[in-house]
C-alpha cells in the first residue's frame, strides 16, 4: 500500500506558493528599471532620436503604464484571497507610490538609491500578502451610511477637480495661459479659508476611501467594483504624495512655488530627466483615476435610481474613454506640445 499510494507531500511541506499572486509585486519591482531603460534610449539619442529609438522608448514606457493594469486584472480573481487581492491593489497604486519614495528620500537625504528601497518594500509587501489570513469574508462588508458620505464629498470636491484639471489642458497652449488661470482659481484654494478646508476635504476623503477599500476587498468583487477600489487605491497615495510634495516638499523644504515649472520638473522636463520620468505615469494615470472613480461613482448612483445596468455600463464605458483621452491631452501639454 505504501508502493502504491505515494505520501501527500502538501501536509509536511505546506500549501503551495501562489505564483500568479505574486505577479503584482514582480511587476512592481520591475516598474523603476523600465523608466531607467527608457531614460537610456532617451539619453543615448540626444536631441534628434531615430525612428528606432523612439519606438523602442513608446514600447518601454507603455509597458510601464501597462503594468497597474495588470495588476487590476489580477485583482478581479474570484479565488484570491484579502491578502492576495490587496496585494493587486498596492499594485495599481505602484506608479504613484515610486514617486512618494523618491520624495520622502529627497526630504530624509537617504544615501540609499530609490530602487534598493522600492525593491525591498515589494518584498515586505509580498511577504505580508502571502501570509496574511486568505479566508474571504462569507457575507458582504457592511459600510453604513460612509460609502454616502464619500460620494457626497466627492461630488463637492468635483469641483475643484475640474478646475484643476482644466487648469492643466491650458498647458496646451501653453504656460502663460497655464498661469493666469491658475492665479485665478487661487484666490479661492489659496486663501486662507479654502486650502484648510480643501486639505480637510481631501484627508477625509482619503481616509473614508481606505475604509471603504479595505472592506470591499475582504471579498471577490464584480469588475465594475474592483475598478472603482483599485483606481480608489491609486488616488488615496496620489493624494498623499501630492500633498506631500507641495507642502513639505517644494514650499517647506526647497521653498520654491508649485507652479507650472514645478509640475513639469523644469528646465529638464519630464522626458529627459531621469528622476522627472517617474512623473509621467504618475500623472497620466493619476488624472485617468480620478475621473473614472468619479465615472465609476456615478455609474452606482445611476443604477440605485433605477437605470438599466446596461447602459449604466455603457455611459461608463463611454466615459472611460473620454478619461483617457484627458489624460493623454494633459500629459501632452505637459510634456511640451502646443496647440498652435
Amino acid at each position: 500500500m505504501a508502493f502504491a499510494q505515494p505520501p501527500d507531500r502538501s501536509a509536511t511541506i505546506g500549501p503551495r506558493l501562489d505564483y500568479l499572486a505574486l505577479v503584482p509585486a514582480a511587476a512592481a519591482v520591475c516598474y523603476p528599471f523600465l523608466l531607467r531603460a527608457f531614460h537610456a534610449v532617451v539619453r543615448a539619442q540626444g536631441a534628434r532620436p531615430s525612428p528606432l529609438a523612439i519606438a523602442g522608448a513608446t514600447l518601454i514606457l507603455g509597458v510601464a503604464l501597462v503594468l497597474p493594469f495588470l495588476a487590476l486584472a489580477l485583482a478581479c480573481r474570484p479565488d484570491a484571497g484579502p491578502g492576495t487581492r490587496r496585494l493587486a491593489y498596492a499594485g495599481v497604486a505602484a506608479p504613484t507610490l515610486f514617486v512618494f519614495v523618491g520624495v520622502v528620500q529627497a526630504l530624509i537625504h537617504s544615501p540609499l538609491p530609490d530602487e534598493l528601497v522600492w525593491c525591498a518594500l515589494w518584498l515586505s509587501i509580498a511577504i505580508w500578502a502571502q501570509t496574511a489570513d486568505s479566508r474571504a469574508a462569507a457575507t458582504r462588508p457592511t459600510v453604513g451610511r460612509w460609502r454616502i458620505v464619500h460620494g457626497i464629498t466627492a461630488a463637492v470636491l468635483c469641483l475643484f477637480v475640474a478646475f484643476h484639471l482644466a487648469n492643466h489642458l491650458f498647458g496646451l497652449i501653453g504656460s502663460e495661459a497655464h498661469a493666469s488661470v491658475m492665479k485665478i482659481g487661487r484666490v479661492v484654494y489659496r486663501s486662507g479659508l479654502g486650502e484648510p478646508l480643501l486639505v480637510a476635504a481631501m484627508l477625509f476623503q482619503v481616509g473614508t476611501g481606505v475604509f471603504l477599500a479595505w472592506h470591499w476587498s475582504a471579498a471577490p468583487q464584480g469588475f465594475h467594483r474592483t475598478f472603482q477600489v483599485a483606481s480608489g487605491a491609486y488616488l488615496s497615495l496620489y493624494i498623499l504624495g501630492h500633498m506631500n510634495s507641495v507642502f513639505i516638499y517644494a514650499r517647506s523644504f526647497l521653498g520654491i512655488p508649485t507652479d507650472w515649472n514645478f509640475a513639469i520638473g523644469a528646465p529638464t522636463g519630464l522626458i529627459h530627466d531621469a528622476w522627472n520620468i517617474r512623473l509621467l505615469p504618475h500623472y497620466a494615470l493619476g488624472v485617468f483615476f480620478v475621473l473614472s472613480h468619479l465615472a465609476s461613482g456615478l455609474r452606482m448612483v445611476l443604477i440605485a435610481h433605477g437605470v438599466d445596468r446596461l447602459a449604466a455600463d455603457r455611459l461608463w464605458g463611454a466615459g472611460v474613454a473620454i478619461c483617457a483621452f484627458i489624460s493623454a491631452a494633459i500629459i501632452t501639454g505637459m510634456c511640451g506640445v502646443r496647440i498652435s
